[in-house]
């Protein structure tokens, strides 16, 4: 489908793409240009993944990449800050920028401005509007552009972003952007406390079911009796603290010794290495299999092989959480049976005893039980995973959101309350 005639092409800035990690970033972004939105994507950092997903492979939109540090590019930069000096914008952007720096000072904040003099040069003139996903470093870049250019700007809160950035800035960027979204009613509710309820919407990501197989007819009746054919257990995610992947050692190691199970990790991440030195202090390195990042088709081959999907995400200390995990959904898909912890938006999907079965985050003794129960239980995990797959097609299809998301984006796009600068 073309892009409308009517509508203005729309910049979608991210952290970094693509990532393995936010396939329901490419997911969105996909399916809005088969829609007909004109879209260009701007990072803040360059891809770190030799793999790639399928989708970022079918999206069509340019890719612009910021100094990722500004004493990398210092001639864009010093570009960037010339040609925003002579702006109306530049002064008010420099006052806000002001105030932020006061209350955190830090080498990021001044990042964030140099990448924001950047993106304000070499925005196109017929990108009318940004929008931006996280509430946190790249909201900074892309007030900052839009106060410097007079765009409008819109956005896409999380959980990271939400959790771990101070109430102020929260308000402030909420005070300032048209509208924005989230994919938690838990992030939606605090979001909203914070401005109000009109300027926040819920909307989940969902999950597009045309990307994955119809689920397998039947799986293996396994039940951890056979050490020639063991439970085969999935975990799919980044090996950062509040993925919780330490309590699920813990949970594994303290499995009867007469079950027989395997555990087959996806995921990079910077504790990589302490979880692979924690299972071998535990005896079960042999049971467990850390398979690294992993391109979306070997993951679903996978997902389709495994008998038990587990997911014991947390609290970190510095306050990170998950939102709502693309991964639980994708279990579902094939449905899988899921074993997860009652947390962040997590149950908003997998309600305990009916979709799946969900634990208390960091009690991995409550965790070592439920996956032995139900390694132990074919059946009941055959029922589970047929709940979590008509809750996902009934209830957490993409098509909903795009809708909403579709609707907004050229509403305001289209708005001609400000033009923006000449470039």
């Amino acid at each position: 489908m073309l892009p409308s005639p009517s509508a203005r092409r729309i910049a979608i800035t991210v952290k970094g793409y693509p990532r393995l990690s936010e396939t329901f970033i490419a997911q969105e972004i996909l399916a809005l240009e088969q829609r007909g939105l004109d879209l260009e994507i701007w990072s803040l950092r360059h891809p770190t993944e030799k793999a790639v997903h399928p989708m970022n492979k079918a999206i069509r939109a340019r890719v612009t990449y910021l100094p990722e540090y500004l004493y990398e590019e210092p001639l864009r930069v010093l570009r960037g800050a010339a040609w925003c000096l002579g702006r109306k914008g530049f002064w008010p952007t420099l006052k806000a920028f002001g105030r932020d720096l006061k209350r955190d000072f830090t080498a990021n904040r001044v990042r964030r401005l140099g990448q924001a003099f950047v993106m304000a040069r070499e925005l196109p003139a017929e990108v009318r509007h940004l929008h931006v996903h996280y509430l946190h470093t790249p909201a900074s870049v892309v007030r900052y552009a839009a106060l410097i250019t007079g765009r409008s700007w819109t956005f896409s809160a999380h959980a990271k972003d939400i959790w771990t950035t101070p109430d102020w800035e929260k308000r402030e960027k909420m005070k300032e952007a048209r509208w924005g979204v989230t994919c938690t009613a838990q992030g939606a509710r605090h979001l909203q406390s914070l401005s109000s309820p009109e300027r926040v919407s819920l909307v989940y990501h969902g999950l597009d079911l045309s990307r994955f197989p119809a689920p397998p007819d039947s799986r293996p009746v396994r039940d951890g009796t056979d050490p020639m054919d063991p439970v085969r257990i999935v975990s799919i995610g980044r090996a950062v603290a509040k993925k919780g992947f330490g309590d699920l050692i813990r949970a594994l190691a303290a499995l009867p010794a007469g079950l027989h199970w395997r555990l087959a990790h996806v995921g990079g991440g910077d504790l990589l290495n302490s979880l692979k030195k924690q299972a071998e202090a535990a005896g079960i390195a042999d049971k467990v299999a850390f398979l690294g990042p992993k391109a979306q088709p070997d993951i679903i081959a996978l997902l389709r092989e495994a008998d038990l999907f587990v997911l014991p995400s947390k609290e970190a200390k510095s306050g990170d959480r998950d939102g709502l995990p693309n991964v639980l959904m994708e279990a579902a898909s094939q449905k899988l049976a899921i074993v997860a912890t009652d947390f962040a938006g997590i149950p908003e999907f997998i309600r305990n005893g009916a979709e799946g079965q969900l634990v208390p985050p960091g009690d991995w003794e409550a965790l070592s039980n439920a996956l032995n129960l139900l390694a132990r239980d074919p059946e009941q995990r055959r029922s589970f995973g047929d709940a979590a797959f008509e809750r996902l097609r009934r209830d957490f299809s993409m098509e909903g959101g795009i809708d909403v998301l579709e609707s907004c984006l050229l509403a305001t796009a289209n708005i001609s309350q400000k033009e923006p600068e000449p470039v």
